[in-house]
């Protein structure tokens, strides 16, 4: 049993460390990770998207509210941005039904403080975040592109446009964080295997591979070539408030995992 770090911040102390500074596990090793699942148990993660976080600065002028025309409202020119998307989705709008959802998602999520705390300035700048989790038949980077296409396309939008003053707006879109998707694990590795035997001995029902947005240590581990699989019996609470795990789900999912152990030809 491996206890980790900072998995909701890229692992580099957690997995990725004992990855690189420790031999612990051997490539016929049944793995697996205990951080995504389904109310009925039957979800066997096998695959999981690209996440690309983007971060985008928007540069206007500060002004006050009441003369818009003195400014260069880099709030607006952040809601513009927001509003292009859909068209972010459409682009990268191809589905695979092994994933759920079966395709991209491009979130708009994080809004830092942006300076400004009374209602009568326009901002002169602005900071938000777009959460990318994409299909690996795309290039992730390709995401990146179109998102700055769409940013020049504001910015022209913004100039000379005859409410606000003649100033340039600048957005500035930036990688915060990227993780190309790993090769997915075989649905006939021996762990998923042995995973759909305990789980209809212990829930009686049968487990299916699928793909996933969210991200585990799972795809570490598939990059170094170990056939890792993500699988429990959980309500889909995750990041939600009162976020909660059942006691029962923990028992069973013990038993499943006892069953994996016992296994006389491990």
């Amino acid at each position: 049993m491996v206890f980790v770090s900072d998995e909701e911040t890229g692992s580099k102390y957690g997995v990725q460390y004992l990855l690189d500074n420790h031999k612990l596990f051997a490539l016929d090793d049944i793995i697996v990770v205990p951080d995504a699942g389904l109310p009925d148990g039957t979800m066997i993660e096998v695959a999981e998207k690209s996440i690309l976080w983007l971060r985008v600065d928007t540069q206007g002028q500060q002004c006050h509210a009441s003369t818009p025309y003195l400014g260069k409202n880099a709030l607006f020119a952040a809601a513009k941005l927001m509003a292009k998307v859909e068209e972010m989705r459409q682009k990268f709008g191809q589905k695979d039904v092994i994933f759920d959802p079966p395709h991209s998602t491009i979130e708009p999520t994080k809004k830092p403080f942006n300076g400004i705390d009374n209602v009568n300035t326009i901002p002169g700048k602005d900071t938000f975040f777009l959460d990318c989790r994409i299909l690996p038949n795309y290039n992730s980077l390709d995401v990146l592109e179109f998102v700055k296409e769409k940013a020049r396309e504001v910015e022209k939008e913004m100039v000379g446009n005859g409410y606000y003053a003649n100033i340039p707006v600048k957005i500035e879109v930036s990688i915060f964080h990227h993780e190309p998707s790993a090769p997915p694990t075989p649905a006939d590795a021996p762990v998923v295997g042995a995973l759909k035997e305990g789980i209809r001995k212990v829930y009686g029902v049968e487990g299916k591979p699928m793909g996933i947005g969210g991200g585990t240590v799972a795809a570490l581990l598939r990059r170094k070539g170990f056939k890792a699989v993500v699988w429990s019996k959980m309500d889909e609470m995750a990041h939600q408030p009162n976020e909660y795990a059942k006691i029962d789900n923990l028992i069973g999912d013990a038993q499943v995992f006892a069953h994996l152990c016992l296994k006389s030809d491990w």
